[in-house]
């Protein structure tokens, strides 16, 4: 079991930090998953799964968004909760002017706004993702896995979100953390069949 203390971003904020899930978190819908907190307010902790793309394209769902979908150019899904709703977390240019279409969760990273339109985006933006639904947590909620070692928390990478391969993020976040956390990277997806 990974512990809390361990964890090297230990922060008051989880906007724009990693939690990833430890080989102990029983809740398929967040097995090996790589999590980045876009939302952090008194209501409690939104973020969206990283690792999780689907076959589904973005231009069959949100045509007009598609040309800016980096690769792949699926749908991803973000968690659990309101599965239907759309999130767009995209890369801001360096020299791009302030907007209020896009959030900054960390850096040159944040969340947009998928209800205007995307010519009006798409200047400020070098790429973006596209998620189905969210995770969420109550206030309390995420703090209280985290101490039960269900999450370690990690400072994220700028080409976290943007991994051309999703599937592999979750032990390379592992395999990044050096010494012994960089063993869970290679904990066997089923223990029993070791």
């Amino acid at each position: 079991m990974v512990s809390r203390e361990t964890s090297p971003a230990r922060t008051k904020s989880f906007v724009g930090s990693l939690l990833v899930a430890t080989p102990t978190l029983q809740d398929p819908n967040f097995d090996r998953t790589v999590v980045i907190g876009v939302g952090h307010e008194s209501d409690g902790v939104l973020g969206v799964v990283l690792n999780r793309a689907t076959e589904r394209k973005v231009a069959h769902y949100l045509d007009q968004w598609a040309v800016l979908a980096g690769h792949p150019a699926v749908l991803f899904e973000g968690g659990p909760v309101q599965p239907d709703a759309a999130i767009g977390l995209g890369w801001r240019k360096a020299d791009a002017p302030f907007s209020d279409a896009f959030r900054p969760v960390l850096g040159r990273l944040g969340t947009l706004d998928l209800s205007r339109e995307p010519d009006e985006v798409a200047p400020l933006l070098e790429g973006m993702r596209v998620f189905t639904g969210y995770a969420g947590w109550a206030p309390g909620q995420l703090e209280s896995e985290i101490e039960a070692g269900a999450w370690m928390v990690f400072d994220a990478l700028p080409a976290d979100p943007f991994s051309t391969s999703p599937e592999d993020l979750w032990s390379m976040v592992w395999k990044r953390q050096g010494g012994m956390l960089s063993a869970v990277a290679h904990y066997p997806a089923d223990p029993s069949l070791n």
